[in-house]
C-alpha cells in the first residue's frame, strides 16, 4: 500500500475520520507504516525544526504489559479528579482485562525533541497527518492520550530506546477496524468575529 493507491481526497478523510476502538488481528505491513510516516513528517514544521522522531510497537505482548502498567497511574489520576468527564474517560481501565490501545496490533509513538522550539505543535501537526493518512487508506486509528504517563517513565523510555531529549507527544495505534463507530457530531464553528473590508473603523 503507498501513497499513490490512496484515492479518497483530502476533505473526504477529513469527514470520514472516526477513533477507531476496535480492530482485527490483522497486522499492519511495513510497506503501510512507511506510508503514514512519510505522511506525517509532511506537516507544517516551525522555522523547518522537524523534531518529530518514531517509535514503531507491533509486540502484542510489550502492548499489554505497557496497558496493565498504565491502568494503576489511570485509577490514580481519576480518584485525584472527581470530574464526570475525567470519571467517564477512565471508567473501562477498572476492567482488569481491557486493553488500553484496544487490542491494535500497531502503536505508533511521535516522539518530540524537546531542545526544539515549537516541538510539541509540530507533533500534533505530523500526527493529523497521519491519522488522515490512515483513513484514506482504509485503516482506523485513535490517539491514547491516557498512555502518555506510562510511556515517559524514564524506565520505559529507556526500553523503548527514546533518548532523553525526547517526549512522548502522541501515542496512535493503526490498524484494521472490526467495528466502524458512527460519526460523532460537533458544534458549528464559533467565530468570534468576521472582519472584512470596511468593517473596522
Amino acid at each position: 500500500m503507498s501513497l499513490l493507491e490512496i484515492e479518497m481526497s483530502l476533505y473526504e478523510a477529513i469527514l470520514a475520520r472516526r477513533s477507531v476502538r476496535s480492530y482485527t488481528t490483522q497486522k499492519l505491513e511495513k510497506g503501510a507504516v512507511s506510508s503514514l510516516l512519510e505522511a506525517a513528517i509532511r506537516a507544517p514544521t516551525a522555522m523547518h525544526g522537524e523534531p518529530w522522531a518514531f517509535v514503531i510497537i507491533q509486540d502484542q505482548q510489550l502492548l499489554k504489559k505497557i496497558s496493565d502498567q498504565a491502568k494503576p497511574m489511570l485509577l490514580t489520576m481519576m480518584h485525584h479528579n472527581q470530574h464526570q468527564h475525567a470519571l467517564k474517560l477512565f471508567e473501562l481501565p477498572i476492567d482488569q482485562d481491557f486493553n488500553i490501545f484496544y487490542d491494535a496490533g500497531t502503536l505508533i509513538l511521535i516522539c518530540g525533541n524537546t531542545k526544539i522550539k515549537f516541538f510539541g505543535g509540530d507533533c500534533w501537526l505530523a500526527a493529523e497527518n497521519l491519522i488522515l493518512a490512515a483513513c484514506a487508506m482504509g485503516l482506523g486509528s485513535c490517539i491514547i492520550g491516557s498512555a502518555l504517563p506510562v510511556l515517559n517513565l524514564p524506565e520505559v523510555k529507556t526500553k523503548l530506546g527514546i533518548p532523553n531529549e525526547f517526549t512522548v507527544v502522541a501515542p496512535i495505534v493503526v490498524g484494521y477496524p472490526d467495528d466502524m463507530p458512527p460519526p460523532s457530531s460537533r458544534k458549528h464553528p464559533r467565530i468570534l468575529s468576521n472582519i472584512t473590508t470596511g468593517s473596522v473603523n
